[in-house]
C-alpha cells in the first residue's frame, strides 16, 4: 500500500536520543526504532540489555530486520508468514500516532504470532495504520528473537540461561513503551497489550510482570492455553538435540555458528519433534523463575494479571490452519483418528469420534480430527479460563469468530489467523493471503468494521461494545455470554467449556 508522504518531519527526544520519523497521510510514523541493545555477539543468548543510546538524530522511516527465521513460500493458507531482510540485530519497534503531542491517547501494543519461529513487525498485515487512525490511538508492534536465538536454553534455572529470551525482548519494549510513548501522545497509563496465537501467550506470559504496570488491558486471540510450558529438563533436553541436529557439542560452539545454520537446523527440531494429529512447535516457552514461574493462564486468574482486563477468543475451525488441506490428514481414515483421540479420551475416543461426527453432518474423519484438535487446544481452555475468570468476579469478554471462508472450496472453515484481516480492517495488507479468495466482500467489510471497532472501543475503554454491533455483556457464570462473529453476529449464551 502506498502512502502520500507530507512535508513535515516529526522528531521525538526518547531516552535513548532523538528519533526522526515520517507523517503518512495524517499520522507520524517512526520504524525501527532499537527498544534494546543488539543481542548480537556477547550478547547472543543473554536477555535484552538496555539500548546505549546515541548521538545525533536516529532516522526511524525505515522497518529494522526481522528476527532470523526460514521463509515459508506458498502457504496454501496466510501466502507466508515473514520475508527478509533478517539480521540478529532485530530488536526495534515501530509506532504510528496522529500526533506527537500532550493528548495521552490509549496505547495499542501489538505482539505477532507464528509460533515462535516466525513473523516480524515489519509485516504490512500488522501494520497499525487502521487503529491509529480509526481509534486515535498511539500503536507499537515490536520484533522479538525467535527461534533458536530466543528460545534455547543454556541453564536449568533463570539467569542468563534462561530459555525465555523472547520474554526478556517484549518486556524490554513495554518498558520502553512506558518510558517513552508520552511523547508520541500516548497515555503510559492506558496500554493494552494484544496477541494472537503465540503473541497471546505472549501477552498472558507478560502479564506475570503486570506488579511493573506495564499495561492494564490485554487482548488475546486463539490462545493456545492447552500448550504447557516445558519445564527447564525439558527445555534443555530440547536444546541438546537441537545441538546434536546441529552437530555441536557444547553452548560455546555454538556460539560460533552463524545465524542461518541455526535457522536451517530448525526444519530437523520440527521433524523431530512433530506427532501425527497434534500441533507441535520446535521451540516452546519454559518455565523459569526469573521471567515465568507459572504457567501463563494462571497469571490473569491470581497472579499479578488478575486486575487487568481481558478479551479473549478463538476461531471455529482453528485446527483446519494446520490439518484441512496436508494430503496426510485429507486423507486420513476413521482408525488414524480414532487413535488419535485415544490421546485425549482414552477409552473413550469412539463415543468422542461419534459425538463430534454427529455435529458436524456429513464430517469425513479429518473434519473430527480439526474439531476435536480446536476444542482442544483453544475453545475448551479458553471457556474454562473465562469461567474462571468470572469466578472471580474479574472482567472477562469472550468471543469466537465463526465467519467461514469460502476459500479452497470452503474446506477451512474460519481457520487459525482468520479474525487477524477483520480486527486490523486491513484487506489490502493480506492481498498475498489464499484463506480470504472469494469472500463476498461487502459483508465481510461490514463484520471487519464491527469487530475492529470492538477492538478499538476495549482498548479505549476496557468494554468492547459500540452502537454498531448487539450488546456484548461480560462473561459471568449464569449466561456465559459468548459473542459469535458471523455473517450475523450476535450475543450466544451457553456456551459450555465441557
Amino acid at each position: 500500500m502506498g502512502f502520500a508522504q507530507d512535508r513535515t518531519t516529526p522528531v521525538v527526544n526518547t531516552r535513548s536520543g532523538p528519533i526522526r520519523g515520517v507523517t503518512e497521510d495524517g499520522l507520524a510514523v517512526f520504524r525501527g526504532v532499537p527498544y534494546a541493545a543488539p543481542p548480537v555477539g556477547p550478547l547472543r543468548w543473554r536477555p535484552a540489555h538496555p539500548h546505549p543510546g546515541w548521538s545525533g538524530t536516529l532516522d526511524a522511516t525505515e522497518y529494522g530486520p526481522g528476527s532470523p527465521q526460514a521463509v515459508r513460500e506458498g502457504d496454501p493458507v496466510l501466502g507466508g508468514h515473514g520475508a527478509p531482510p533478517f539480521d540478529e540485530d532485530c530488536l526495534t519497534l515501530n509506532i504510528w500516532t496522529p500526533g506527537t503531542d500532550d493528548a495521552h491517547r490509549p496505547v495499542l501494543v501489538w505482539i505477532h504470532g507464528g509460533a515462535f519461529i516466525s513473523g516480524s513487525g515489519a509485516m504490512p498485515n500488522y501494520s497499525g495504520e487502521t487503529f491509529a487512525r480509526n481509534g486515535d490511538l498511539v500503536v507499537v508492534n515490536l520484533n522479538y528473537r525467535l527461534g533458536p536465538l530466543g528460545l534455547l536454553s543454556f541453564a536449568p534455572e533463570g539467569g542468563d540461561g534462561c530459555g525465555n529470551l523472547w520474554l526478556t525482548d517484549q518486556l524490554a519494549a513495554l518498558r520502553w513503551v512506558r518510558d517513552n510513548i508520552a511523547a508520541f501522545g500516548g497515555d503510559p497509563g492506558s496500554v493494552t497489550v494484544a496477541g494472537q496465537s503465540a503473541g497471546a501467550l505472549s501477552t498472558a506470559a507478560l502479564a506475570g510482570h503486570a506488579g511493573d504496570r506495564l499495561f492494564r488491558r490485554a487482548i488475546l486471540q486463539s490462545v493456545p492455553l492447552a500448550m504447557p510450558l516445558a519445564t527447564p529438563a525439558e527445555s534443555l533436553a530440547r536444546t541438546a538435540a537441537f545441538m546434536e541436529i546441529v552437530g555441536v557439542k557444547d553452548e560455546d560452539e555454538l556460539r560460533t555458528l552463524p545465524w542461518p545454520r541455526l535457522v536451517g537446523a530448525t526444519a530437523g527440531l520440527l521433524a523431530e519433534t512433530m506427532e501425527w494429529g497434534h500441533w507441535t512447535a520446535p521451540f516452546m516457552p519454559a518455565l523459569d523463575s526469573g521471567t515465568a514461574p507459572r504457567q501463563p493462564v494462571l497469571n490473569l486468574l491470581d497472579g499479578p494479571g488478575a486486575d487487568i482486563d481481558v478479551l479473549v477468543g478463538w476461531t471455529r475451525e482453528e485446527s483446519a490452519f494446520t490439518f484441512a488441506l496436508g494430503e496426510a490428514y485429507v486423507s486420513a481414515t476413521k482408525e488414524q483418528v480414532l487413535r488419535r483421540a485415544r490421546d485425549s479420551f482414552g477409552d473413550g475416543a469412539a463415543e468422542a469420534y461419534a459425538a463430534y461426527e454427529a455435529a458436524r453432518p456429513g464430517a469425513r474423519p479429518v473434519d473430527v480430527l480439526v474439531d476435536l484438535s480446536t476444542d482442544e487446544l483453544f475453545r475448551k481452555p479458553t471457556l474454562a479460563f473465562a469461567e474462571e475468570r468470572a469466578v472471580r468476579g474479574r472482567p472477562v469478554w469472550a468471543y469466537e469468530f465463526a465467519f467461514p471462508t469460502p476459500a479452497h472450496d470452503g474446506r477451512l472453515g474460519a481457520p487459525h489467523c482468520l479474525d487477524l484481516p477483520f480486527v486490523f480492517d486491513n484487506f489490502d495488507n493480506w492481498s498475498h493471503a489464499p484463506f480470504l479468495a472469494g469472500m463476498d466482500t461487502r459483508i465481510r467489510d461490514g463484520l471487519a468494521r464491527a469487530v475492529h471497532a470492538a477492538w478499538i472501543a476495549f482498548v479505549r475503554t476496557g468494554d468492547p461494545n459500540h452502537p454498531a454491533m448487539p450488546r456484548w455483556d461480560r462473561y459471568d457464570r449464569p449466561s456465559r455470554t459468548t459473542m459469535r462473529f458471523d455473517t450475523v453476529t450476535q450475543a450466544v449464551p451457553h456456551l459450555t467449556p465441557h
